[in-house]
């Protein structure tokens, strides 16, 4: 028989039903939250998302990629363009015998069994399902044979593909900049939603600096999609938004004159030409050059070496990344400094035997004219280039106070040019030197400095940018290269906006001129060390000239180029501005290891000042797209 249970253990085993009860209850409770929950998430807020994985089942978004927006110098001249070429593709899953038809396709438009290699191996790490192009920039020949042909080759499809190209070559390559390949890096730092279809960026130059004007925005087509991927029909489709055009400050015809004359120099060198009133570069030309076409397709591992490996660096902008000691091409900017923080004046007098040296110190710091200028001025220090009022000027003045009033014209920092790398240059002072060198500050470093030697070095933009701030009183527009944008083809071309930098203000404007009158009288009054450069020109002009030492010489040792290598001659520089009263134009130029700045960079100045203002009767300065600014035209006249 059943033992009878007592009131206790019927009432414990009420409880452990209830308990039980209780905790089956909840399970199921929570189970059924769980369940509503994710019909919650799945019908209401994840709808969307999982409506999208539902239509990719049948339904393909395929990216468009918008058209890259053109470069034009400032007349409408053509500098990066999109090129329209013919590619042959396959799609793998719609060739039968893909090994026998990619060899008649190798006889009929001569291709080499390595190409056929590389082919196949394309053909194998791609999508089966998607187009691979086999074969770019197709002849009309090939094109012609290949369509004759066309039915024997189901999967095979000739397409229209743009592409950018360059069609001055390197002409004002470091300019351009280039675009490539999107890589792991740039995948990085862009929207990749902006992106898709794409398989180009800005690399380098303003194509780089400007990537966001120039890329546009991508379109798509919505095609509806077999089980394999294949397309049947068109759903919907928005076409893409090219990118901007951009029109540039550069004179194109003035960037070849400028980059031929370095050439025909044979040496290396840069010229740079801007608009001292609003900033515009009108040319910046860097020798040797590179052609930014190699870059585009990604550049072969021999071409790039080649490059590379070249000891005149062709890659490498001297133009705004070349940092050289300016020489005496800022003796009219120091002098300004002498003459604000009143360490000499317009009347006092300087002897000079043809060396300098510290008090207290034998050490001679020699002048390029062994036998002195004598008594000399200011005006005459200027343009006769006496290296010992300078010397003295600088030791006066002491760096930290020179330090102070030549950054005022930009050197020792970054113009702010819209280009990528640009070099700062170097404005040493004594605080740098001791954190640099863990050394002190020595009166014979200044002395070095007041002639534009020692730890002085600054870029030839720097120094176009310093020399038009002279031209034009003070005003510091920043430079730039971009004049205009054009959303569209058959919209006007937009000007941007000029940046002024704080401006150089002077204690009193009589200092400009003395300045400017120095230089004048570099070019154009007797005893100026470039008046065979300024000798019969149309135009009054101001310049200075400038040597600037590779290399040390010890004191008392001759000098005599001709036993040394020539990377070991002196670069030649020269600045100067046009024309004198109402300048349009700055420029600087530097040849390296050319020699004296009178015999080399001053004449090639010249021709480049000739080119920029005497204009033809047939040419128009100064045009922009369909804008275009009244002609200017100097007549020859006698020298002043």
């Amino acid at each position: 028989m059943a033992r009878k249970l007592s009131i206790k253990d019927e009432r414990d085993e009420i409880q452990v039903f209830r308990s039980r009860a209780l905790i089956a209850g909840a399970v199921v409770t929570l189970a059924i939250l769980g369940i509503i929950f994710r019909l919650y998430s799945l019908q209401v807020s994840q709808y969307e998302h999982y409506t999208q994985l539902s239509r990719e089942n049948y339904q393909k978004r395929i990216p468009i990629p918008p058209v890259r927006g053109e470069i034009f110098d400032r007349k409408g001249v053509l500098l990066a363009g999109n090129h329209i070429e013919y590619v042959l593709s396959v799609v793998r899953d719609e060739v039968d015998d893909m090994d026998f038809k990619l060899d008649q396709i190798r006889q009929m438009m001569s291709m080499s069994e390595a190409e056929i290699k590389k082919i196949k191996k394309k053909i194998r790490v791609n999508n089966r399902y998607q187009p691979v192009i086999i074969r770019k920039n197709l002849t009309e020949q090939e094109i012609a044979i290949f369509s004759s042909n066309r039915p024997r080759f189901a999967g095979f499809e000739i397409q229209l593909q743009i592409e950018r190209y360059y069609p001055l070559g390197a002409i004002a390559g470091h300019v351009l900049g280039y675009v490539g390949r999107i890589d792991k890096k740039d995948l990085e730092r862009i929207n990749k939603e902006d992106y898709k279809g794409t398989s180009h960026i800005g690399k380098a130059g303003l194509e780089k600096t400007y990537e966001m004007l120039l890329h546009g925005k991508p379109g798509y087509k919505l095609v509806e999609v077999d089980s394999h991927g294949r397309q049947k029909k068109l759903l919907d489709e928005k076409n893409p938004v090219a990118g901007k055009d951009l029109y540039l400050s550069l004179d194109i015809a003035l960037q070849i004159k400028a980059e031929q004359a370095l050439q025909e120099l044979g040496h290396n060198g840069a010229v740079v030409a801007l608009d001292p009133k609003t900033g515009e570069v009108l040319t910046m030309a860097s020798v040797p050059a590179y052609d930014p076409n190699l870059f585009v397709n990604g550049i072969s591992h021999r071409d790039y070496s080649a490059l590379r490996e070249n000891p005149d660096r062709p890659l490498y902008s001297r133009a705004f990344q070349g940092i050289y000691p300016p020489g005496s091409t800022i003796k009219p900017m120091v002098a300004i400094a002498g003459l604000e923080t009143g360490v000499t004046t317009p009347q006092r007098s300087v002897y000079g035997k043809g060396y300098f040296s510290v008090p207290g110190n034998r050490h001679r710091y020699r002048c390029w004219k062994k036998s002195g200028h004598g008594h000399i001025r200011i005006n005459r220090a200027i343009y006769q280039s006496c290296d010992v009022y300078f010397y003295d000027l600088a030791y006066r003045m002491g760096i930290d106070r020179f330090s102070t009033e030549l950054r005022k014209f930009g050197f020792g920092e970054k113009t702010g040019i819209d280009l990528p790398h640009e070099k700062t240059g170097l404005m040493p002072t004594a605080a740098w030197k001791e954190k640099r060198f863990k050394r002190p500050w020595y009166p014979g470093d200044t002395v070095n400095i007041g002639i534009g030697q020692g730890f002085w070095n600054a870029t030839p933009l720097q120094l176009a940018h310093a020399v038009g701030i002279v031209a034009v009183r003070g005003k510091r527009p920043r430079p730039h290269l971009l004049k205009g944008v054009r959303e569209s083809k058959d919209k006007p071309v937009e000007p941007v906006s000029i940046q002024l930098l704080p401006p150089v203000v002077l204690s009193d404007d009589r200092h400009w001129d003395v300045a400017i009158k120095g230089m004048h009288h570099v070019v154009q009054g007797a005893g100026g060390t470039a008046r065979r450069s300024g000798a019969g020109a149309a135009y009054q002009f101001a310049g200075k000239t400038g040597t600037a030492q590779v290399f040390g010489i010890a004191q008392n040792k001759s000098y005599n180029a001709s036993q040394l290598k020539k990377k070991l001659h002196d670069h030649s520089l020269f600045v100067a501005f046009a024309p004198l009263d109402n300048p349009e134009i700055a420029l600087a130029v530097i040849a390296e290891n050319a020699g004296g700045g009178s015999k080399v960079a001053a004449p090639l100045a010249r021709k480049i000042l000739d080119a920029y203002l005497l204009v033809d009767s047939g040419e128009e300065k100064g045009k922009a797209g369909p804008e275009v600014s009244k002609k200017q035209k100097h007549k020859k006249g006698k020298r002043r």
